[in-house]
């Protein structure tokens, strides 16, 4: 791009740090700007320490970026973000009224700057007025509900990838651009607010509509309804992924591994298919299916297990 647009993050934790990486990868200059006491949750806090994945999840996500950490209660501090702002072309924000205030980040303060500027401002949601994490935010939108579908056990570990942060990040990212367009075609700023419940329920709908949850679908191709796409266990304690779904990847698949199945069965649901694969997977490693597969295309990988 001719002029390397610049985008302030004023987020942390998840989704707006992912934003920020997202336009980063995309080519944008990213400064993510900090208190240098209170710093990014991740990184100094709560978080990091009573887990230190973390510190790492922070050093994932912001690593591309330039890290400004500036004393938020200094008496100069709104004239210093506002030197920020007036070479921006963007800004992410995900601070409380008081604290935007503060700074200059307040719509007054931005709406003075009279420059073309993209803001998008992260909250939870626009209907639930309660605190929510990630997990609250599947829970509400009834997507954790496929999660526990099948389940009888008293305790259930949540999804471990935080899909509804993931996709709020991604929605962000996504706004932020459509906002920078818009600023720059009017000279105007341009400010919206993306929720993480609302944003979950946009992003993630369309995979399990209102339709399938009447018709109490709760078993699809991709969370195991058929034995041609699934996880089996090999007899090293190592698993394999077959995702054999076309014809012809199930047809050279039967043929190279001997699988007493007809070609019509790969979508049969009952138990008695699952287990012809499993039982021949079982008897087979690692190295075996490796030096098997090497030269054919049958959509199967191996998955090891960490020790």
């Amino acid at each position: 791009m001719s002029h390397k647009l610049k985008i302030l993050d004023l987020t942390h934790r998840l989704p707006g740090p992912l934003a920020g990486k997202i336009l980063s990868d995309l080519g944008y200059e990213v400064i993510k700007i900090e208190d240098e006491k209170h710093k990014d949750p991740f990184l100094s806090g709560m978080f990091s320490a009573f887990d230190e994945s973390f510190e790492n999840w922070y050093e994932e996500l912001n690593k591309s970026k330039s890290i400004v950490r500036l004393d938020f209660k200094s008496t100069e501090i709104k004239s210093l973000i506002r030197s920020y702002l007036e070479k921006a072309d963007g800004v992410m924000l995900s601070l409380s009224p008081k604290l935007k205030e503060t700074l200059g980040l307040d719509d007054k303060s931005l709406a003075s700057l009279a420059k073309p500027l993209a803001v998008v401002e992260l909250e939870a949601s626009q209907t639930h007025k309660k605190a929510m994490h990630d997990l609250n935010a599947l829970a509400l939108s009834g997507f954790l509900s496929l999660h526990v579908a099948h389940e009888t056990r008293q305790i259930v570990e949540p999804p471990f990838f935080p899909l509804a942060g993931i996709a709020f990040g991604q929605q962000v990212a996504t706004q932020l651009l459509a906002n920078v367009i818009e600023s720059k075609s009017t000279n105007k700023l341009i400010k919206s607010v993306s929720y993480l419940y609302e944003s979950t329920e946009t992003l993630l709908t369309p995979f399990w509509s209102k339709e399938l949850r009447d018709k109490k679908r709760t078993k699809f191709l991709h969370n195991g309804a058929y034995p041609c796409y699934s996880i089996y266990r090999l007899r090293d304690g190592n698993y394999v992924a077959l995702a054999a779904v076309e014809d012809k990847f199930w047809t050279d698949f039967m043929e190279l591994f001997k699988v007493p199945l007809a070609l019509d069965k790969r979508f049969e649901t009952d138990s008695v298919s699952f287990q012809k694969v499993a039982d021949i997977f079982a008897k087979m490693d690692a190295s075996t299916i490796e030096n098997m597969t090497q030269d054919k295309e049958l959509c199967l990988s191996i998955v090891r297990k960490i020790t």
